[in-house]
């Protein structure tokens, strides 16, 4: 059998909501999510998932209602050192504290940023509710319960328009999406609303190793969790439980650059560079350019983790003006 998989299709965007109706449409048992959501020791909250649909599109959504006072705190606001030390102290098991602390770190980073101050020190306000506390340990509870071997993610959809904040009226993406989500394929305006809240980014960001769009898998389940709007397209989250193939292709790209205006006893000199900095192969191809005029294709195979370090080194090492980027898919024999 094959490697299992989860695969959230952001073709909508995702929400903390959205993220654990569609965990428990998936399998997870509400019973479970319960039962150990009561360790938290939170004041009085319920949590309801019923049928709803989007579009025409069935599945589960999920409802967080909470007091209004508790603690000393209003509702939706708390420091991120009340957040740890609530989960430090709840009854939970060590692996999903760690996996719940380590997305509410992503936040509480991003929102540091935004606002100027230190880690320790930033306040959440609409993250630091009670239903987005809640969604947040959910969602660590889920991924430890279904314990997949690999997580992937569709490009993220933003949205468009404004979004309420305690701050005020912010752009969406609000600014801790935007950090949370640097580096990951976004795309925008298919709706002029949030359609992806700082609580979902931040579960993408600690949770997805890998953003793509071409992953080969076998189906195994589909599960939809139903957003709270209803928009022009589906406001829903649609998450694929799958195995993956025996052998898994695995994720690269070539950079290539057309040269012909440099030395070729320039190109031993550049190659033993780029393979010096991780680059997977690479090879110099005779081609004819405009006017007949003899040069090189330069093709460099690499990773994700070297991609932007040599994409520098041969705009500055070789001629070029600039490179193209392929994204390919590499299948190897064992060894």
């Amino acid at each position: 059998m094959g490697e299992t998989i989860l695969y959230y299709d952001c073709f909508a965007g995702i929400s903390g909501d959205m993220h654990l109706a569609a965990m428990v449409d998936l399998g997870v048992p509400q019973a479970y999510l319960r039962e150990q959501l009561s360790l938290l020791g939170l004041p009085e909250f319920t949590v309801r998932f019923t049928r709803d649909s989007r579009k025409g599109i069935t599945g589960t959504r999920a409802d967080v209602d909470a007091a209004t006072e508790h603690e000393g705190h209003s509702h939706g606001h708390r420091a991120f050192i009340d957040i740890r030390a609530l989960i430090n102290r709840s009854g939970l098991s060590e692996p999903i504290k760690a996996r719940s602390l380590a997305i509410f770190q992503r936040l509480a980073e991003a929102e540091a940023t935004v606002h100027g101050t230190s880690v320790e020190e930033v306040r959440f306000h609409e993250v630091g509710a009670v239903d987005s506390i809640v969604d947040i340990i959910a969602a660590a509870l889920c991924l430890e319960y279904l314990k997949p071997d690999h997580v992937y993610a569709s490009t993220v959809e933003l949205g468009g328009g404004f979004v309420k904040s305690q701050h005020g009226l912010l752009p969406v993406p609000a600014p801790a999406t935007a950090l949370l989500l640097t580096g990951v394929p976004v795309k925008t305006g298919a709706v002029p609303f949030e359609m992806t809240t700082p609580t979902g980014a931040a579960i993408l960001a600690s949770s997805v190793e890998s953003f793509t769009n071409t992953s080969r898998f076998t189906i195994k389940k589909v599960a939809y969790g139903i957003g709270h709007r209803d928009t022009e397209i589906p406001n829903v989250l649609r998450v694929f439980l799958a195995e993956a193939p025996e052998r898994l292709p695995a994720e690269a790209c070539i950079l290539e650059c057309n040269i012909d205006d440099m030395s070729p006893e320039l190109h031993g000199h550049v190659a033993e560079l780029l393979f010096s900095a991780g680059a997977s192969d690479v090879y110099f191809t005779p081609i004819i350019m405009k006017k007949s005029r003899p040069a090189v294709m330069l093709s460099v195979l690499c990773n994700s983790e070297v991609e932007r370090q040599l994409q520098e080194l041969i705009l500055r090492e070789t001629t070029t003006f600039g490179l193209r980027r392929v994204a390919v898919q590499k299948v190897m024999l064992d060894r």
